[in-house]
């Protein structure tokens, strides 16, 4: 292989490792400025280890990061001077999206499950809703309890109450009433959380 062949070959191994490293920075979703991205003039640089190494131009910081073959990343952009640290960008941004899955799954994510009766239920149906309300409360969800009034029975809406007040009563050692019974439209409604949470 001549001397000119292999010039060749270098400056296309060259273009394609400068390409790949941009073509890194510029596919992953960044919510930190990242090599080229930073035009500070100057930045306190932090070594990857985690030393201090002072302020320097943004310039060369980021060719400080190169010849190490890693990035240059702006990790607090409100300092004075903005604080940079060299980085494999890709192994953090890695690092930090699996703390962000872990944190999620820790979150707990309460629903509102409704159960829905009328004017004429009789107790042993209430008592089955009653059944799979504290189901509900216990998986730690709440509850939206509501009665719906069809033609008149708007007018006997204290029966919608009772019947209400009766399935508090079957549930209450699980729960509170988060919302007191009112009425909205055509449905009279009550809110119950679990007493756990409170």
């Amino acid at each position: 292989m001549s001397r000119h062949d292999l010039i060749k070959v270098l400056e296309t191994v060259c273009a394609v490792f400068f390409y790949y490293k941009l073509w890194r920075c510029l596919n992953i979703n960044k919510d930190f400025l990242v090599n080229e991205e930073i035009r500070e003039k100057e930045v306190r640089l932090i070594d990857p280890d985690g030393t201090m190494i002072g302020i320097y131009s943004g310039r060369d910081a980021f060719k400080r990061a190169v010849e190490k073959e890693l990035d240059l990343v702006m990790i607090s952009p409100s300092a004075k001077p903005p604080v940079c640290k060299i980085m494999d960008y890709n192994k953090f941004y890695y690092e930090q999206s699996k703390k962000d899955k872990e944190a999620k799954k820790k979150q707990k994510v309460i629903t509102v499950k409704e159960i829905r009766l009328s004017q004429t239920i009789e107790e042993h149906d209430i008592n089955i809703k009653a059944n799979n309300a504290k189901k509900f409360l216990k998986d730690g969800d709440k509850v939206k309890v509501s009665v719906r009034f069809r033609g008149r029975e708007l007018e006997h809406s204290y029966i919608g109450e009772n019947i209400l007040k009766l399935f508090l009563s079957k549930v209450e050692d699980l729960c509170i009433m988060e919302k007191n019974i009112k009425i909205e439209g055509k449905n009279m409604t009550m809110f119950l959380a679990p007493k756990k949470q409170i």
